[in-house]
């Protein structure tokens, strides 16, 4: 162990990989380094990977072994893959949160969701405002995103100075929140950046990115165009997005009925929080009943397809006793994020058949995305100046080739992807070692390690089928089986029912042992097992997972 002080950057999500953000900053001696978090975010699950999963994030071992040593926790914006973890994990971290008051405002309703004392929340200012925390001094830096009051970070310690990015986008005029501030950047950039920890979600789009503004006059013009119903869905989040599609309707002389619970509670904090001042009249449910088709605008929830949201139950045929007709209009003001494109794609299709007119994104007129774009990147780097650029919040491949769009233009960078150990000083940064990252899960109420085995026998019994065997045994006599099949044809190859077979050849099998043998229940199981899985194997090309109940009556 040394006694000298460091400066660490440990990425434990979100680093390969977007959503699950949480990035660990520590200083100190070797093994006695006080540490700040940034962010606690989720994914979500997929049936593939995590059927029955509700959430995923980061595993947090690390730093709850070093819970003592943690001073406090960052949340740069509300975004569920930088907040949506924070009500499940606290207990785990127990330091002090800080962040702007949008962001507490939903940080607290997850607190208190979860039944925890939303006290430790702390507000801050913007920068150039320091919040003293262990041996850190941490700005709250304001950045536009798609969400009100993002922000990065500005942590300054030892003589050093790094800017955490968060997600951002140059955004001049948001709609709602803080304009992108270059002369600000400019002269932090002056003061001397050490390290850029950045953005790189859209490091391949190589054209300049677009203000919020630029799609007020386009939607305008499509609501004013449309006949019939106008139906809007859109990230909850997005309230500048919300308010323009409000704007729009209002101005086309139709009445807007926000419905969804994500977005009224959205707006709910925004306007708790002040963020939000101005939104446009809207009508309760109640009253959507007496106003005609063509002078209604629904805005709802569910652009990403999700299945119980408003977007897909009106794409079956109705929520909340409303329905969608021909020549009604369906916007998408939204990109479908990777690997939601089956579930929208049905929404899209069903709603076709319906004959409503669909209108999506792929024209990009309707919708900008919240993240920096190449230039813009580049533009954030000739700001700051940076001595070493180090890529977040992408996959592998967005960050190395952020990399290495830094290093063209002479700057040093490393690609750091989670469980990377990064010591950082005045000469710049470098990859010291690593350990190993996981991931947690929410499956119903617990939290439990991706390595439990409770996912993976899941995938198991979903892939292979289950068979559960009851015997009876009085001693090595065998008294009774009974089988059950879940997940597999009740009929054989030879069209005979397979717990029939099943039943017989277990008999079969333990009737021609030796007496000594049945007399230990694991040989038993052993025995049961193995016959279960040739016989389901020879009938119908199965190896199931079984479980074997062995009941003894006593002599």
């Amino acid at each position: 162990m040394t006694s000298k002080n460091k400066l660490i950057y440990l990425p434990l999500g979100g680093a390969g990989e977007i959503g699950m953000n949480m990035y660990l900053y520590g200083y100190g001696p070797s093994g006695q380094e006080r540490y700040i978090l940034a962010d606690v975010g989720v994914t979500f699950p997929s049936m593939d990977g995590t059927p029955g999963v509700d959430l995923i994030m980061a595993d947090t071992q690390f730093i709850q072994q070093r819970a003592d040593q943690l001073d406090g926790i960052f949340i740069t914006h509300a975004h569920e893959d930088h907040i949506g973890a924070i009500g499940l994990l606290f207990p785990r971290l127990n330091a002090p949160i800080y962040c702007r008051k949008f962001t507490a405002a939903v940080a607290r309703a997850k607190m208190e969701d979860r039944g925890l004392d939303a006290s430790a929340i702390e507000i801050l200012p913007p920068y150039p405002e320091m919040q003293k925390v262990g041996p850190f001094s941490v700005g709250i830096l304001p950045v536009p995103h798609s969400i009100p009051e993002a922000s990065g970070l500005v942590i300054e310690v030892g003589g050093l100075r790094v800017v955490h990015t968060g997600d951002l986008k140059l955004d001049a005029d948001p709609i709602v929140g803080e304009a992108f501030d270059p002369d600000m950047f400019k002269a932090l950039g002056k003061k001397g950046v050490d390290v850029l920890v950045c953005d790189s979600t859209n490091v391949f789009s190589n054209k300049e990115g677009r203000s919020e503004s630029t799609l007020q006059a386009p939607i305008a013009k499509m609501i004013s165009e449309a006949s019939g119903m106008v139906v809007a869905t859109t990230f909850a989040s997005n309230v500048a997005r919300l308010k323009t599609l409000a704007e729009a309707g209002v101005a086309a002389g139709r009445s807007v009925c926000v419905l969804g619970r994500s977005m009224q509670r959205m707006l709910g904090y925004a306007t708790q929080s002040g963020v939000l001042t101005d939104f446009p009249p809207r009508i309760d449910l109640e009253d959507v009943a007496s106003v005609p088709r063509e002078n209604l605008m629904l805005i709802v929830t569910g652009s990403q397809g999700e299945g119980r949201a408003a977007s897909a139950q009106l794409a079956r045929g109705k929520y909340l006793g409303l329905t969608m007709k021909e020549n009604d209009t369906f916007l998408f003001s939204s990109k479908t994020i990777p690997g939601n494109e089956v579930p929208v794609g049905r929404i899209i299709n069903s709603l076709a058949m319906q004959g409503v007119k669909v209108i999506d994104d792929s024209a990009e007129i309707y919708h900008v995305s919240g993240h920096a774009n190449r230039p813009d990147l580049q533009r954030v780097h000739a700001l700051l100046q940076p001595t070493t650029l180090i890529p977040m919040h992408g996959e592998y491949r967005h960050l190395k080739e952020h990399a290495q769009l830094a290093i063209s233009n002479g700057m040093q960078a490393i690609v750091a992807p989670n469980g990377s150990v990064v010591e950082i000083d005045e000469k710049g940064a470098k990859v010291v070692d690593t350990i190993e990252t996981g991931r947690i899960y929410l499956d119903g109420k617990q939290l439990i390690g991706a390595y439990d085995g409770v996912v993976l026998e899941r995938i198991r019994m979903a892939t292979r089928g289950f068979v559960a065997v009851s015997l009876v045994m009085e001693d090595a006599d065998v008294l009774g089986v009974w089988a059950e099949v879940v997940g597999l044809p009740e009929l054989s190859e030879a069209e005979e029912p397979l717990v029939t077979q099943i039943e017989e050849q277990i008999e079969r099998v333990l009737v021609s042992q030796k007496a000594k043998r049945l007399l230990d229940d694991e040989e038993v199981e052993h025995l049961v097992a193995r016959t279960v899985s040739r016989i389901c194997r020879d009938e119908v090309g199965k190896k199931p997972v079984s479980r074997i109940l062995i009941n003894r009556l006593e002599s």
